[in-house]
């Protein structure tokens, strides 16, 4: 299944984990035989070009994830943590960072990071916590991820952890445990990730430009744009 993406310059490639996550939106609605849940993909995913202008666009977001940059940059390893569909952009971000800016940063589900990451917290460490996955649902089941990822924020916080969180719910207790919220448009759960992927994208292309690094190039990194 061709993502049609377009040339990608840059080795650590943006547009492919997002063409991925709308390819894949694209398929599940191929494959239902629904034709109303077709109509709301096709219609959903229609509202993404809007939403992606509307934040980057918007002069206070680019502001705060600036700030959260120059915060990042100071230090030496992150920590990245979801629940559910906000895991992989946890991934996601994790990757980009260490990739372009040369900053260890780790990946993890937020449910399992008692077993292991939660050693490393300290206020020396920023936390990035992806958050909303369930909380638009309506299910019991679904809402249960969003809570208990409240309680993951609730673990790193006593333990003077930055919690730096990027979320599509506004949320009291949230802006609470967080040291900086970034807010992104809500459209649908299958599509938020590509929407809370883009903050942390940019996070990461700022810290790599203020430490004078090119974040077209990063070290040791070798993909088809640098083959040829």
């Amino acid at each position: 299944m061709y993502l049609h993406a377009g040339p990608e310059i840059g080795v650590a490639s943006t547009k492919a984990f997002t063409c991925q996550v709308a390819a894949i939106n694209l398929l599940m609605a191929f494959l239902n035989k629904n034709e109303n849940f077709r109509d709301k993909v096709r219609h959903d995913l229609a509202k993404l070009p809007g939403a992606v202008k509307q934040m980057l666009d918007d002069k206070n977001f680019n502001e705060l994830v600036i700030d959260i940059a120059k915060f990042t940059a100071k230090h030496t390893n992150a920590l990245y943590l979801g629940r559910g569909l906000d895991f992989p952009v946890a991934l996601e971000g994790a990757l980009k960072l260490k990739e372009i800016s040369y900053i260890h940063a780790e990946g993890y589900p937020a449910g399992e990071m008692k077993h292991g990451p939660i050693a490393l917290i300290d206020d020396q460490m920023p936390c990035f916590f992806v958050v909303g996955a369930g909380a638009h649902g309506e299910k019991d089941a679904e809402k249960d991820i969003f809570f208990a990822v409240r309680s993951n924020m609730s673990e790193v916080k006593a333990r003077k952890g930055v919690i730096i969180t990027i979320t599509d719910f506004d949320d009291a207790k949230v802006t609470e445990q967080s040291h900086r919220v970034v807010r992104v448009p809500y459209i649908s759960e299958n599509l938020a990730p590509i929407l809370k992927i883009l903050p942390l994208q940019l996070i990461a292309y700022h810290v790599a430009v203020l430490k004078g690094l090119d974040p077209d190039k990063p070290r040791n990194l070798a993909k088809s744009v640098t083959v040829g």
